[in-house]
């Protein structure tokens, strides 16, 4: 990182005095990336006196807004004045994109990437789609249905903590199933170069899936099992009947007796 934009961030963004015992003024400022390549940045002013806001300054909107009497005097001026829009355009770049690298690599290094579950619920008919310990917390979960994003019958949850610094997401989409459509949930996070799609396949809910495939390996080890025994049966047979066939058969009473010599 460019020292001269550390020590403008540094300074910029702490930029607290304190006029007596029980006023308090705070200027703080935020830079907020969003998007697989920190393609989209939002630059936000905040100031507050005594922990109340102010007056607010969004990038994205483009202008000041105020929140106390004394606020909104102060940002009809500056909305105002090209030199104020100017200057904050200069600190976003000196802030914000071009420290966007380095604030890259930094956080690439503490991302962990989402594990992704797909699920029907029959009572209603609902599909879930889960993402589990993933970092950071900031992700998009999106219904697609034949590559066209859904957004009625959707519900999502909050981010929840997933315990050790990982969170977990579940998005809900009311399922009626049709012919010919494909059903598809996108996961956008920092920690991937580029979405990730789990597609929903009709044929057999998971469950029902994993209860087959245990049905068939226990199967499969059941005649495993038989095939064995029958094989180690027919061999042991083998082995008698040969060695009867080597005898000579005396009958009982030309035997001689047990005195005899």
């Amino acid at each position: 990182m460019d020292m001269y934009c550390f020590l403008c961030l540094v300074v910029f963004s702490l930029f607290c005095p304190v006029f007596s015992d029980e006023d308090f003024f705070q200027s703080r400022a935020c830079c907020t990336f969003t998007g697989p390549s920190f393609e989209d940045i939002e630059y936000i002013i905040t100031v507050l006196f005594n922990k109340h806001k102010v007056q607010q300054y969004n990038s994205t909107r483009g202008n000041w807004t105020g929140f106390t009497p004394t606020g909104i005097q102060y940002v009809e001026y500056w909305n105002s004045d090209p030199l104020d829009a100017l200057q904050r355009a200069i600190e976003k770049k000196l802030l914000c994109t071009n420290n966007k690298a380095w604030i890259r690599q930094v956080t690439g290094e503490l991302t962990a990437k989402p594990t992704i579950q797909l699920n029907l619920v029959k009572h209603p008919a609902t599909l879930v789609c889960s993402a589990y310990n993933f970092y950071p917390r900031q992700i998009r979960m999106t219904w697609l249905r034949n590559g066209q994003e859904l957004t009625s019958a959707v519900t999502s949850s909050e981010v929840l903590p997933d315990g050790e610094w990982y969170y977990q997401m579940h998005s809900h989409l009311e399922y009626i199933r049709t012919d010919g459509e494909t059903i598809t949930c996108m996961v956008e996070h920092l920690s991937l170069s580029e979405p990730m799609l789990q597609v929903w396949d009709p044929s057999l809910p998971g469950p029902e899936r994993v209860h087959i495939a245990v049905g068939l390996c226990a199967l499969m080890l059941g005649f495993v099992v038989a095939t064995s025994g029958f094989i180690y049966y027919k061999r042991k047979s083998a082995v008698y009947f040969t060695i009867y066939q080597g005898r000579v058969s005396i009958p009982v009473e030309v035997l001689p007796a047990v005195e005899a010599t």
